[in-house]
């Protein structure tokens, strides 16, 4: 059962959140297992934050990805603001939001959202007025707002082609629905038995990861198209195969390493072709801006699969590392939980 702590309470410029729905993620589990290694050792155990301050305190409440309603404000805050619906950006920036050098994240750096209440800066709390359940709200923030940047690193623009690897995960998901909102054309790679699914989310084509000449699947189902920007989730094996897909004065972008972070690389490949690689994780300010007016106007949909009571969270890390699904899952206070039906059977 989760230990109990006492109700934390607002402080100068936050909000106290009555939490209804918080969304899990990888970043949860690896960080839960130090498994982030260092510059110099990737096999050491580290937390998210590789090198420098370690803002990782114990004992911490995890959950970054936080749904819910303000029941009380802080010194400076506006007590109209009480009653609000709200989701949180997770980003503890120590900045103006525009570099992430120095980022962090609500869940590591400060108590996040699984557990009844959560204090937050206010200018965080977002209000919304989406028709969404407070479960389909806790889906989008980080996996989405990683989504958001990667392409915003890459540059990714209106009729340029994209390729998504790790398709059917949190961001993978998010990847898919967010190039279709700039006006690009994602491609998409899953396991064969996510390949529908994905491809329901408007993926132009989904190629399987089982497939034994990757190069000549992805050519084939983008149909001479050159390839402009690679969102890779994945890693290991499959980077060089990436690499080598992109045209000439391509993209390379990554949030994740999912298949093996430490790749083999031709440097030759990278100068001639003039290729630019970017890394990326979270998001400015400007970005989820951008992923809440999304949210808003419903131009993304919440991939919701299932609910999971906080007092069954270890159940609930159990079910997101064995990946059978595709979107999220979310947890909820126990007596705010309610089952849901996944999103592809609705």
């Amino acid at each position: 059962m989760p230990q109990q702590r006492a109700r934390p309470q607002a402080g100068a410029g936050e909000v106290l959140i009555e939490v209804s729905a918080c969304g899990m993620n990888n970043t949860d589990i690896w960080v839960r297992e130090g498994a982030y290694g260092t510059d110099d050792d990737p096999e050491a155990t580290a937390s998210w934050r590789r090198a420098g301050d370690n803002t990782l305190r114990f004992p911490r409440i995890q959950g970054a990805d936080t749904a819910g309603r303000i029941v009380d404000v802080g010194e400076g805050v506006s007590s109209a603001r009480v009653g609000e619906r709200v989701m949180v950006d997770f980003s503890i920036y120590n900045g103006d939001g525009k570099s992430l050098v120095d980022i962090d994240y609500i869940g590591h750096g400060r108590d996040g959202g699984y557990a009844e209440y959560v204090a937050v800066p206010a200018e965080q709390a977002y209000v919304c007025a989406s028709s969404m359940s407070d479960a389909e709200l806790a889906t989008f923030c980080c996996a989405y707002l990683t989504g958001e940047h990667m392409l915003d690193r890459a540059g990714l623009a209106a009729g340029e082609t994209v390729l998504i690897t790790g398709a059917s995960g949190g961001v993978g998901s998010a990847l898919v629905q967010l190039a279709r909102a700039r006006g690009a054309l994602p491609y998409a790679i899953c396991g064969q038995a996510k390949a529908a699914t994905v491809k329901a989310l408007g993926a132009e084509a989904v190629i399987a990861r089982e497939e034994p000449d990757l190069i000549a699947a992805v050519t084939d189902a983008m149909g001479g198209r050159p390839l402009d920007v690679a969102a890779d989730l994945v890693a290991g094996p499959m980077f060089a195969s990436l690499i080598n897909l992109l045209r000439p004065e391509g993209r390379y972008t990554t949030a994740g390493a999912i298949g093996g972070p430490v790749v083999e690389l031709d440097l030759r490949t990278i100068y001639l072709k003039h290729l630019t690689i970017h890394g990326s994780s979270q998001g400015t300010r400007a970005a989820f801006e951008r992923l809440h007016g999304y949210i808003e106007s419903g131009t993304i949909k919440p991939l919701l699969w299932q609910t999971f009571p906080l007092s069954q969270i270890h159940a609930a890390q159990a079910a997101f590392k064995a990946k059978d699904f595709v979107g999220k899952l979310v947890m909820q206070p126990d007596a705010k939980w309610q089952a849901v039906t996944p999103w592809s059977e609705r």
